[in-house]
């Protein structure tokens, strides 16, 4: 007798592809916030000791090819500091990525560091440019390990100003070594199961006390629960950009106008965009162009967004820096203007902390002429759109897929804008407000 809590189910139906993305419903069927002040956390973009792991240049393993070493760890807060982006992820900076860790990770270690890392020297070098280090902890499927270890690797971010950590799970599925019922013994589980449900809350609830964000991949799917945990800021759950590196196949055209109306109706996507190089490993060419590079920061939604490409192919295309160092990750609005399941998608976002406006679109291998209607902007306002567009002869399938056209225009409420899309590609806009 009396009131009951059950567990709620939803199934979304709109009118359109956009209906369906433009709809908060999960998250606002969760709990409100229980952590209370969360100012903490600041929405930023990052770059990382990461991308060139992916290309085979340098190494997760400590030895000669290390990636998670001083000298390049402090070439990368130097980058950031010049460029603007706050944060600096580092992988294979602890003890245990030697030998074979997949699916096992009994030999890593939260809390101790390879002998050219040093923690505290880095994050003090990283504060004083305006960055801050992102933690990684990779578990290879073995919270058995993690668990026992949890609460003082956390504290070891804490101390050293390291706010932002992201977790990882490689392992097969049903590969989890989970702690058993007894002192010593330990289990297999499901990577979706109950035990991870579990284990994935109790990192975010202990990462919270630190005031410490939290960025799972090899997740459990969003269900919301960032709305009760805001220090949950975002996830991976899908095939992301470093696919585009190795895997066979790779993310097609039609990845992202998928993603969008699939795994991002759950919520944000850690996808690491930003390969302005077009190039994956041993110089393969990736299914994309240089437009629908910068696209994805608008269409694919997440308040961390990596710019994920090495170094020195980012400072070779100082034209499309330019825009991820504009572009925001924090929004007070988005609409879908435009959508259809696996074929395109054109969305427009509101720089929360600005009158700005951003669209990004992406077309799937078709060209697509997109006809974006500007009458969602305040009435009788004056504005300049920059835009970057595929190339005239711009196609994913051939060298052509880096050109680029970057040019601005004078537009105002209710006008219509008329973006080519290329076969495979995409566009980026910034709506500057003129009548401020």
């Amino acid at each position: 007798s009396g009131a009951f809590t059950t567990p709620w189910r939803t199934i979304r139906i709109a009118d359109s592809a956009g209906g369906l993305y433009d709809n908060d419903l999960e998250l606002n069927l969760n709990e409100p916030n229980r952590l209370g002040d969360t100012s903490w956390f600041t929405p930023h973009k990052y770059v990382g000791v990461w991308w060139e792991m992916h290309l085979e240049t340098k190494s997760w393993a400590s030895g000669p090819k290390h990636g998670a070493t001083n000298d390049n760890v402090r070439r990368h807060i130097d980058f950031a500091a010049r460029h603007g982006f706050r944060g600096v992820l580092v992988e294979g900076w602890n003890k245990g990525w030697d030998g074979n860790w997949f699916g096992n990770g009994r030999d890593f270690d939260f809390i101790e560091s390879t002998p050219d890392f040093d923690l505290p020297d880095l994050a003090a070098y990283a504060r004083q440019h305006a960055v801050r280090l992102i933690g990684h902890h990779e578990t290879g499927g073995n919270i058995a390990k993690y668990e026992s270890q949890l609460g003082a690797a956390l504290d070891l971010y804490a101390r050293h100003g390291v706010d932002a950590v992201k977790t990882g799970y490689v392992a097969d599925a049903g590969g989890i070594i989970a702690p058993g019922d007894k002192p010593g013994e330990q289990r297999m589980e499901w990577h979706d199961g109950q035990r991870m449900a579990q284990h994935h809350l109790r990192v975010v609830q202990e990462a919270a006390a630190r005031r410490i964000a939290v960025n799972p991949h090899e997740p459990i799917k969003d269900t919301g629960l960032r709305r009760t945990y805001p220090n949950w800021v975002s996830r991976e759950g899908a095939r992301g950009g470093e696919y585009q590196a190795w895997g066979t196949p790779g993310n097609g055209p039609k990845h992202a106008p998928t993603l969008v109306f699939t795994r991002m109706l759950a919520g944000p996507m850690d996808y690491t965009p930003g390969i302005l190089s077009l190039k994956g490993r041993g110089g393969r060419d990736l299914e994309s162009t240089l437009a629908r590079e910068l696209a994805l920061y608008v269409v694919l939604y997440s308040p961390i967004q990596m710019v994920a490409d090495l170094i020195e192919n980012l400072e070779a295309h100082p034209r499309e820096l330019a825009f991820i160092e504009k572009v925001p990750t924090d929004w007070e609005q988005s609409r879908t203007l435009l959508g259809e399941v696996g074929q395109l998608a054109v969305i427009a976002r509101k720089d929360r902390n600005g009158p700005d406006w951003y669209i990004g679109g992406v077309t799937d291998e078709t060209a697509r002429e997109a006809a974006i209607d500007l009458s969602f902007l305040p009435r009788g306002s004056r504005w300049r759109a920059y835009v970057w567009r595929d190339g005239d002869n711009a196609d994913y399938r051939t060298e052509a897929r880096h050109q680029i056209v970057i040019e601005q225009k004078a537009v105002a409420a209710g006008d219509t804008l008329n973006i080519r899309m290329a076969p495979g590609g995409g566009f980026a806009i910034r709506l500057e407000r003129l009548d401020r």
